[in-house]
């Protein structure tokens, strides 16, 4: 079995363009843990999950322990959040996504999934975003087809 076979073709995407607040928007009115960034052409250019949303409210390790102590005031911290609402998707999205090809064996990757900890991946072809494969598009298929579940 491919993963061109179970693979869903209507993704939810963001521009490569896009603010935090665009990005943040789009997951939580979807109603999704991430989406893959795409360019004008519709090729890959990163992922943003809210993982990566909440990352960026925090400091990088560099700056807290040159300056702990502007960020021990937890309250202003949050205040800190108005400021991010315009950094430009890039400065924080993932750039090293794991992908996969719609013509790789379907358990291939479930064995991505697994390795790396991730619940779906983008599927790609050409550079172009074309699906993407979740654990439970690949665990409904195998019972059904297997164990002739319904």
């Amino acid at each position: 079995m491919k993963v061109r076979e179970i693979m869903e073709t209507e993704v939810i995407t963001i521009p490569h363009n896009a603010t935090y607040e665009d990005a943040a928007r789009v997951l939580y009115t979807r109603d999704i843990s991430g989406a893959p960034v795409v360019d004008e052409d519709g090729r890959m250019v990163g992922a943003v999950s809210e993982k990566d949303l909440f990352r960026i409210m925090y400091p990088f390790y560099r700056s807290y322990y040159e300056h702990p102590e502007s960020y021990t005031d937890y309250e202003e911290r949050e205040n800190k959040i108005e400021e991010i609402r315009l950094h430009p998707v890039r400065t924080f999205m993932t750039k090293e996504v794991i992908t996969i090809s719609p013509d790789s064996p379907v358990m291939r990757a479930g064995s991505l999934m697994l390795a790396r900890n991730v619940n779906r991946l983008p599927v790609v072809e050409n550079g172009r975003l074309v699906g993407m494969i979740s654990r439970n598009n690949i665990y409904r298929k195998i019972l059904k087809y297997h164990f002739e579940v319904e």
